[in-house]
């Protein structure tokens, strides 16, 4: 579920706000987005994905809350880690390009492969 919100590297954008299915989020006084209804999410990692400072960290535990540090976080390199994961973002490599799966040639385009 939800856990953190950086608001040092929050660019106060509202994106997760909008994206969230549930609701999770309410805009703090400053914009800020603050976690309203953690009990509410879903675990989708939506909003991590959306948001475009990586400032948000959804942990993998669907129905429990973990205790997470900040600084911890960073030096991990996993607050805002799944926008790379999935390859979202400036210069990263969308995680469809590598899909390796067998049948993927039988969906996509006969010349896909052929684009530089």
């Amino acid at each position: 579920m939800i856990e953190w919100v950086s608001a040092d590297r929050c660019v106060q954008c509202g994106i997760c706000v909008k994206v969230c299915p549930t609701h999770v989020f309410d805009l703090g006084p400053d914009d800020t987005p603050v976690i309203a209804r953690q009990e509410d999410c879903q675990t989708c990692y939506i909003c991590e994905a959306y948001c475009p400072a990586d400032a948000l960290y959804v942990a993998p535990y669907a129905d429990e809350k973990v205790k997470v540090e900040e600084q911890e976080l960073i030096a991990s390199g996993i607050l805002g880690s799944w926008r790379k994961t999935i390859g979202w973002g400036p210069g990263r490599t969308k995680l469809a390009a590598m899909d390796q799966t067998p049948f993927i040639d039988r969906i996509l385009p006969a010349n896909f492969n052929d684009k530089p």
